[in-house]
């Protein structure tokens, strides 16, 4: 099955990995039809292990390659469809960015909901979707605003990630 994994916090400030070295320990644990889409460990790859198992199976081989605590999101690419394909704002809004936040905790994604009703419209909006936060922030403000500062706390470190909606659309292609 194809499964799309989203690595937490790598070459953004955190652990540096070569997308070749990262394709090369995925490979070589057993993964198939390994690419990577940028450098923001954005991972797609075939297993026949899925959900949890698959989680627990790519986060211990990057643990034992690279030597770091890994997190992941891993969807199957229909997932990723319906994620993409369910994007509330406008994904072309002229000076804006569209994010999705992924999670794996659900309490976690409601906390970035429910303050969606104390942001500045004209900054920053949220949007519960499936296991996601949808988010549009104007270019500039990402980390000055306030989903920006909530998401970096790190409590959330090991729960979510976030993903510009054009990177999974690439990945999507």
């Amino acid at each position: 099955m194809d499964h799309v994994v989203l690595l937490r916090g790598i070459n953004v400030g955190g652990i540096n990995i070569k997308m070749a070295d990262l394709r090369a320990a995925l490979t070589a644990a057993g993964f198939e039809n390994v690419s990577t889409v940028l450098a923001t460990g954005n991972v797609q790859l075939t297993s026949p292990q899925k959900g949890d198992a698959l989680k627990k199976s790519v986060e211990a081989t990057l643990a034992a390659a690279f030597g770091y605590e890994a997190w992941v999101i891993v969807l199957d690419r229909p997932q990723l469809r319906d994620i993409v394909d369910s994007y509330p704002f406008d994904p072309d809004h002229d000076g804006w960015h569209p994010y999705v936040i992924f999670g794996n905790d659900a309490d976690h994604l409601a906390e970035l909901t429910a303050v969606g009703d104390t942001l500045d419209p004209t900054v920053e909006r949220v949007s519960s979707g499936a296991g996601v936060v949808y988010w549009e922030v104007v270019r500039g403000s990402t980390t000055d605003s306030a989903i920006g500062k909530l998401t970096a706390k790190a409590k959330y470190k090991p729960t979510i990630t976030t993903r510009n909606l054009r990177t999974l659309v690439k990945m999507l292609a």
